[in-house]
């Protein structure tokens, strides 16, 4: 059974979302505080973490950004701020999706099984023991990724791209094509998650790496990994 922590200060919402993934046979432990929830995320194993934003002592972007600094797990942040910058603000500190109040019970399911099944089977493909490009390898047991020799920490969204790129290394891959490969789901706006998403991808790769992009960008069409 997957286990999720859910951090959320509102006790109404906390039950409500407690129930849903209960009943939906998920193991859930539920705290109040964003430092109770950092605490048992440094010393359990968790599937997922839900964590709200608007939380007391510490706010959740403070905590996802101290979240990022020792673990990768799968982290859908709970916004009621309908914002786009808002949005784009918490994927750049590395949540891997939001859902924002009022939320609809089934999207949350929705989203909670995308991640989870994105997390444990990348695109659904049978995994080689590894992939290389350049000075990148990738280690599909472990979902370990080294630049360099150096090992980098990726989200489980930033990690589906850079797999995907590097098992069709000539392909090109629309915004379109990249989110429905790793999702399994339809893209059904053109919004700016997608380009937030690379653009992560690419700073870490380039931090730690012997060149200065290894993702192109084909103007009008979408990207693939750069030629040589």
């Amino acid at each position: 059974m997957q286990k999720i922590l859910l951090i959320e200060d509102d006790k109404e919402i906390n039950g409500l979302l407690c129930r849903i993934l209960e009943n939906n046979n998920y193991s859930v432990q539920s705290v109040f505080t964003g430092i109770e929830g950092l605490d048992l995320l440094r010393t359990e194993q968790f599937d997922m973490v839900l964590l709200d934003i608007m939380l007391p002592y510490k706010s959740g972007d403070e905590i996802l950004r101290e979240l990022r600094s020792f673990s990768n797990v799968p982290a859908i942040m709970i916004t009621a701020k309908d914002l786009t910058q808002t949005k784009v603000d918490l994927l750049r500190l590395g949540a891997d999706d939001y859902i924002t109040k009022p939320f609809d019970i089934d999207e949350v399911l929705a989203r909670v099984e995308a991640i989870l099944r994105r997390y444990n089977s990348p695109h659904g493909i049978a995994a080689a023991d590894s992939l290389s490009f350049q000075d990148i390898v990738m280690d599909c047991d472990s979902k370990r990724v080294t630049v360099s020799d150096k090992g980098i920490a990726l989200t489980i969204t930033e990690y589906s791209i850079l797999e995907l790129l590097m098992r069709n290394p000539s392909k090109i891959f629309s915004k379109r094509n990249l989110f429905e490969s790793i999702s399994g789901e339809e893209y059904l706006s053109d919004d700016n998650t997608m380009n937030v998403h690379i653009s992560n991808l690419r700073q870490k790769l380039r931090e730690v790496g012997k060149h200065e992009s290894y993702i192109e960008t084909v103007y009008g069409m979408g990207y693939r990994l750069q030629k040589s």
